[in-house]
């Protein structure tokens, strides 16, 4: 059973940019997220965004822009026949450390009440160490994409508290796998019903 998946932003949805994105004009899908999204809702799995955007705190980018960010996101994710459930998102700056920005799970715990899903049933997927441990402080499963950080976040090393860890190229591989694991397991639970 599968409760939620939980995405990262930048580096998992979009290309992640060193400025940050600043308006939808710099905002660009990464290869085959359309078709990610899409097959998670085709399998009637809520999808969540949660996203630190330390960037509105910091007075570079306006609530509102990024509002718009998300609304056109969204618009063009729903042209493919795709689309995301809820989105969450922290303004917080690093200087003024919040139980809501990642690595604290408090966005996380928000999307699992908001969706009454259970934790050991619900993944969350990222490119970066903050994603993998904000997920394990949920006690979310965790799942880490080699695009955006996630190359470096993996040679730089997991810490064991993390592990296991499955590591996918990307959004759509891990979801494929993801879903996968799924079908073996109902297929377990119904030979054991059955048998």
């Amino acid at each position: 059973m599968l409760d939620l998946v939980m995405l990262d932003r930048d580096g998992v949805i979009n290309v992640d940019l060193p400025t940050s994105v600043r308006s939808w004009k710099e905002f660009t899908f990464l290869p085959s997220v359309e078709n990610a999204i899409h097959t998670l809702n085709q399998a009637k799995i809520p999808v969540a965004i949660i996203t630190n955007q330390a960037i509105v705190g910091r007075n570079e980018l306006s609530l509102e822009e990024l509002n718009n960010i998300h609304l056109q996101m969204q618009k063009s994710l729903m042209e493919k026949g795709a689309h995301i459930d809820h989105i969450f998102f922290c303004t917080d700056t690093t200087i003024e450390p919040h139980y809501r920005r990642k690595p604290a799970p408090g966005m996380l715990l928000e999307a699992l009440k908001h969706f009454n899903a259970r934790p050991a049933h619900s993944y969350m997927i990222g490119d970066a160490l903050r994603d993998l441990e904000a997920a394990y402080y949920a006690g979310c499963q965790r799942i880490l994409v080699r695009t955006g950080k996630g190359i470096i976040t993996e040679k730089d090393g997991i810490p064991t508290f993390l592990e296991p860890l499955p590591i996918y190229d990307n959004l759509l591989t891990a979801v494929k796998a993801l879903l996968e694991k799924l079908d073996d397991f109902s297929a377990n639970a119904y030979i054991t019903e059955h048998h």
